[in-house]
Parts: structure tokens; C-alpha cells; sequence
């Protein structure tokens, strides 16, 4: 189990000390290797990373299973790239928190002035050759059954980094890595990134439902920002001014849900032009967040399911009463009332908690909620007529047609 969530962790550490030099690296698991770093155009794989985690100090052996395991995984992944004999050829790391001994092959494909690939390549065939050990024969006859050049190619990719943080370790080396200053919420921040991290890291390994491929880190920054400047109470910048919408601009949005939401309580059209101009700038100033990785799309489903959750308890309160015979009339002004009062609610509602923000961006919001496709879920669905559910069905029915 350590070694899983050693996996897990260490490519967080990785990602975060690449994000110095290349904000577009990007990691995913469990494709064709442990951990795989990708380019950021062609997305090929430009290293496969194998991670060995061993609580006992000790010695990597230069015939044993994690070394020989490794090259078999290295092989497979190669043939599925068409890498084995020509093309770019990613780099084949072996991060072990064992130690390489001098002396063996395993020492000579360390990264620095010591390293060799010609013998290299010379003790892993003699290796590769003999009898024992049986654990790793199949992995070893995997190395042997290639040419000459396309084990020499291979070889020339590996790379050894032994001796790496055990797990008890990563802690402190990803505090620094991020730039996470020792402090009164140190703590805190870490554990809030390594809590995103893990949700990815359960994404990324959904073999079933694999919807997101990969993270980047530019992704990893600015959930870092996110966090570090929530605890130090730093606002999201508001860059759009809002002003009177023409009528061109509003009659883009007449025939959407969003508009439909407010005529089923009987809005008038100056009241609903109102309600249209704070819709329109907080969906662009939300996505002008999300452009310049000012929030992520997960703090920004963090901050809607946030006012669902207002919405929730107001629409609740506010309909509680309403019998099968409440008259049309006033179930209109209930609806209207549960709107002025949402709308009075988030106003407030900062999209990242201990700050603070614009009445509109919150406003703007729940009526992105309420305008939501109807390939939204039905209980995420929201609006301000006590029957929007049964009305937004015949709405959605009447466009699809």
C-alpha cells in the first residue's frame, strides 16, 4: 500500500518541481507506465517513470525484480510507442529510494560524470544472461530477444535516480518544491494540496471512466494560488465593468433558459434586462478566471454547489406551503420572492472563501445555474417558480423539436 501511495505522491513532487521550467508539464498514471510525463503539443510520452518504494535501506540489485520488472514494462510501453528501433525515445527513469552500489551497471546509468552506457549495457547483458535468478527470467529473456541497437537504444534512455525521499520524506521535500514557507497555515495549505491532489490522482487512475487524462502544472499552481491566497484573504481580481446591455445583447439570450426562468414568475422586461446584465458579466469574468488560471474548474464547482446549497434552503422555505390549489397568481410571487431573496443571499457569496467580491459575480452565477442545458442533472437543476422543474421539460421539449 505504501508503495501506491508512494506513486501517487511522488508524481505530485514531480510535477511541482517541473512547474518551475515548464508551467505546460503535464503527468498521468497507469497508461503505459507508473507515472508518464507528456509533451505538451503531440502529447507523446517524453519520460516513463517507474517508482520503487522500500522502507528498509538497502542496496538496488542489479538482478533483481525492480530493476528487471522495469526494462519488461520499458519494452512494452516502447513496442505500443513504435519506439523500440527509430523516433523520439522518451526517458526511461528508475526513482528507487535504494541505493545503487559502485561498481555495478546500475551506478553507471546514474545521471552525472560517472555515468556510461557502454557498460552499462555490457553487465545487463551478462546479467540478462544467466541462469538465476528464475523471479526475473521472463522480464530478463524480454531484454535478450532484442537487437543489438535496440538495446543499446533502450540502455542510452535509462536513467537510475536512487537514493530518493521515503515516503515519510515527500512532506517536507513538496513544502519546498511549492514554496510553501514554514508558518502558522503551512500545515493547512499542504494538506488542502494534497487533498486536491489525491482527487486527481482517483481521475487519473479510473481505468472505467477515465474522463481526465492527465494534470498539469499549470493546474497545480493555480491550485496552490488558490488555496495560499484564500488563507491570506487575497481576492480574485474583477477586470470586466458592467454597464447597460444593448438590445442586441439581450435579445441573444430571449430564447434561453435563463430568461424563460424569470418570465415563468412574471418578470417584466426591464427587470429581467437587469438580471441579464449581472448573467453576462459574471459568466465573463468567470471565464476570464479560468483563462488566466485564476481559480480551477474544481474551486469554481466548489463555489456553485456553494449557492446551490443557498438556493436550496431558500426555495425550500419559501415553497413549503404550496398546495396542489395555490392559484397561478401566487405561485408567481412566491417564485419572485424566492429570487429576491437568493439574490440578496449571494450577493455576498465570495467565489473563494475569506474574500471578498462584486454583488454581480454571485448574482451573475445562480443564474448561470438556472440557465443550465438540460443535459444538467435534475437534481442539480435550479429556478424560481415552484414548478420550474415540470416547466423547464416542456421548455427543453418545445427547442428540441
Amino acid at each position: 500500500m505504501t508503495g501506491y501511495l508512494y506513486q501517487c505522491e511522488l508524481a505530485l513532487l514531480e510535477l511541482a518541481q517541473r512547474s518551475w521550467d515548464d508551467i505546460t508539464a503535464e503527468v498521468r498514471m497507469e497508461v503505459l507506465d507508473d507515472i508518464e510525463f507528456l509533451h505538451n503539443e503531440t502529447k507523446d510520452p517524453v519520460e516513463l517513470l517507474q517508482s520503487k518504494h522500500r522502507g528498509d535501506a538497502g542496496q538496488l540489485s542489479e538482478t533483481g525484480k525492480d530493476f528487471w520488472r522495469s526494462v519488461a514494462s520499458w519494452i512494452d510501453a516502447l513496442k505500443t510507442l513504435g519506439r523500440l528501433s527509430a523516433g523520439a525515445m522518451p526517458m526511461l527513469r528508475l526513482v528507487s529510494t535504494q541505493v545503487a552500489a559502485e561498481g555495478t551497471f546500475l551506478h553507471q546509468l546514474r545521471p552525472g560524470s560517472g555515468r556510461s552506457v557502454d557498460d552499462a549495457l555490457a553487465g545487463m547483458e551478462k546479467v540478462a544472461k544467466a541462469q538465476e535468478p528464475e523471479t526475473t527470467a521472463k522480464d530478463r529473456k524480454k531484454f535478450t530477444d532484442l537487437t543489438l541497437a535496440q538495446r543499446y537504444r533502450l540502455v542510452a534512455a535509462i536513467e537510475i535516480n536512487d537514493g530518493s525521499p521515503l515516503m515519510s520524506d515527500l512532506d517536507s521535500n513538496l513544502a519546498r518544491t511549492l514554496g510553501i514557507r514554514p508558518g502558522q497555515h503551512a500545515h493547512a495549505i499542504l494538506n488542502e494540496i494534497k487533498g486536491w491532489w489525491y482527487g486527481m490522482a482517483v481521475e487519473l487512475l479510473d481505468r472505467k471512466n477515465r474522463e481526465r487524462p492527465s494534470v498539469t502544472a499549470q493546474e497545480l499552481q493555480c491550485r496552490l494560488d488558490e488555496i495560499t491566497d484564500r488563507f491570506a484573504g487575497k481576492n480574485l481580481p474583477i477586470t470586466e465593468s458592467l454597464r447597460r446591455l444593448t438590445n442586441a445583447e439581450i435579445d441573444a439570450y430571449k430564447d434561453g433558459l435563463v430568461v424563460a426562468q424569470m418570465q415563468w414568475i412574471g418578470l417584466k422586461d426591464r427587470t429581467i434586462a437587469t438580471h441579464l446584465r449581472d448573467y453576462h458579466y459574471a459568466r465573463a469574468q468567470r471565464s476570464e478566471w479560468l483563462r488566466t488560471f485564476k481559480i480551477t474548474e474544481e474551486g469554481l464547482g466548489d463555489y456553485e454547489r456553494l449557492l446551490w446549497d443557498e438556493w436550496d434552503h431558500v426555495f425550500t422555505r419559501h415553497t413549503d406551503d404550496i398546495e396542489d390549489d395555490t392559484p397561478a397568481l401566487e405561485r408567481k410571487a412566491i417564485g419572485k420572492r424566492v429570487l429576491d431573496d437568493i439574490m440578496d443571499k449571494v450577493a455576498d457569496k465570495p467565489a473563494r472563501p475569506g474574500s471578498a467580491t462584486e454583488g454581480w459575480i454571485g448574482r451573475g452565477t445562480m443564474h448561470s445555474l438556472a440557465g443550465r442545458p438540460q443535459t444538467a442533472e435534475p437534481e442539480d437543476s435550479i429556478g424560481w417558480h415552484p414548478d420550474f422543474p415540470e416547466l423547464r421539460r416542456s421548455h427543453n421539449e418545445r427547442w428540441a423539436q
